[in-house]
């Protein structure tokens, strides 16, 4: 099959969508602003699913689910939240339809009207925390720790597959706890535990940070996060964590007894990652042949794919894979016998590099006649004949290395993209002609980061954790600053 991709360097966001609709990720739908995940693009994502959801059972964890519909008086009790997602919200108003007295159709029925209307949820602190009103009465029922995988909405006017749609899927982790040293640490933690995941799992290296009062969630006192970059220079939120203190506890009057025999707001947390980390995946490593899929969440790992002429043929290769199919199968490896006499070798070739499938066999009459197997992986595209003896060896290291190199494939290129500046000729410099990272002096105040913002398009991605005090002079102001942050243009 002919690839035919944009390449990256032409248009970039050409070569993404792309790609996103060749490899059969994903695809619009005839809902506007929304996507149909196919299943070879939902099998990553259910791979994402399990990782994270163990991660998150290992911290303590339950998964729960709570209603999509939201009554637009919770919505509005926190006000610093109602504010930030007011122009995101669909809303229902009606709950019947009817036949249009012309015979031409149905239209909504305006004797249905709800006497309150219902918003779909952007994000579910509102609902959860009514909720948690009714599970708290002591101290004995803290933490309480959980977390719903879910879809929501946000009425998004630019659309783009799994980065930015009306429509996407996520887990949204909701916890309470007695004391505000237990919800800071507990979002710290869930900071450390996205870190974690995007670099295990993803391969993909990210920077952790605290956000800006102005970039922070709405209603968070604190907001940390995951910042990656993309292989086009541009950063990427790929996850957050908040630390809410007791904004929705008192909102919703959330108490408990202490041990004391007080009452006391609870001290409340939120986080989330969604669909967007498919975007992120594809970005951080693919090339101009297609996806490359970290082995972790590859949805096939092993393609073993057979050259014949004629079925005798055909069978005699089967008879000697299939064993081999067991034992990969036997230690856990995803593996696919492509036998399909529909298309020929070639076409599978380009179909599992454009979908980025880790490591292809390929056998024909001369390797069983010599006992060996051609291996391709799929990162570097270099080819090797390993003896069959020597094979679920090969493909063992195979699935390691991969994972290791296109980290630091990754890792290499943001380490190359993050340039540190003094004045703001040179910012507006780098950031058109290099992009990536900077590093740079900000003076703190939200005018600052507005103009910077206003005049080159670069937000402030986060102030890293590991930020050193370093006394400097605001790259746009000149007034004093004790350390850098980093701007990026972004998704």
């Amino acid at each position: 099959m002919g690839k035919n991709l944009t390449s990256r360097s032409e248009d970039y966001s050409k070569w993404y969508n792309e790609l996103v609709v060749k490899a059969d990720l994903a695809e619009n739908s005839g809902v506007r602003g929304c996507m149909v995940i196919k299943p070879y693009g939902y099998a990553i994502w259910e791979k994402m699913q399990a990782g994270l959801d163990k991660m998150f059972k290992d911290t303590g964890h339950e998964n729960a689910y709570f209603p999509l519909f939201i009554p637009k008086s919770y919505l509005s009790k926190e006000a610093s939240h109602v504010e930030g997602f007011a122009k995101e919200c669909a809303v229902v108003t009606h709950y019947r339809l009817k036949n249009d007295e012309d015979g031409t159709g149905i239209i909504v029925d305006p004797d249905a009207k709800l006497e309150e209307e219902l918003i779909v949820r952007p994000t579910s602190e509102t609902i959860i925390w009514d909720t948690f009103r009714k599970w708290i009465q002591s101290y004995r029922d803290l933490p309480l720790l959980i977390n719903q995988w879910a879809n929501v909405v946000r009425w998004e006017m630019r659309t783009r597959l799994f980065l930015r749609t009306a429509e996407f899927l996520w887990q949204e982790g909701h916890t309470a706890h007695a004391t505000e040293q237990e919800a800071i640490e507990e979002a710290e933690q869930m900071m450390h535990v996205y870190a974690e995941f995007a670099e295990e799992h993803m391969a993909v290296p990210v920077i952790k940070g605290l956000k800006t009062p102005s970039e922070r969630f709405a209603g968070a006192i604190e907001t940390y996060c995951i910042e990656a970059l993309m292989q086009d220079g541009k950063a990427l939120q790929a996850g957050t964590s908040h630390f809410l203190g007791q904004n929705f506890a008192k909102a919703f009057d959330v108490k408990f007894a202490s041990k004391e025999g007080n009452k006391e707001y609870v001290w409340a947390t939120s986080w989330g990652v969604s669909t967007r980390l498919m975007g992120a995946l594809i970005m951080t490593h693919s090339d101009d042949n297609g996806l490359v899929l970290p082995p972790k969440l590859a949805p096939i790992q092993v393609v073993i794919v057979p050259i014949y002429k004629g079925l005798e043929q055909l069978d005699e290769i089967s008879e000697n894979v299939m064993p081999l199919v067991k034992e990969l199968k036997s230690k856990g490896i995803s593996v696919k016998y492509d036998d399909r006499d529909t298309q020929k070798p070639g076409f599978k070739f380009n179909e599992y590099e454009l979908k980025g499938v880790p490591i292809r066999l390929a056998i024909g009459q001369r390797d069983l006649a010599n006992g060996t197997y051609e291996v391709a992986r799929r990162d570097t595209l270099e080819k090797s004949t390993v003896p069959a003896s020597e094979v679920v060896e090969k493909i063992e290291f195979l699935l390691e290395d991969i994972q290791k190199t296109i980290y630091k494939k990754a890792f290499d290129y943001r380490k190359e993209h993050i340039t540190k500046v003094e004045t703001y000729d040179e910012f507006k410099n780098i950031l058109e002609t290099k992009g990536g990272f900077i590093s740079a002096h900000w003076d703190g105040t939200a005018e600052s980061e507005d103009r910077i913002k206003e005049e080159t398009k670069a937000t402030i991605r986060c102030i890293p954790l590991d930020a050193k005090d370093e006394e400097g002079s605001c790259v746009l102001t000149g007034k004093p600053s004790s350390k850098r942050v980093l701007f990026a243009k972004a998704y």
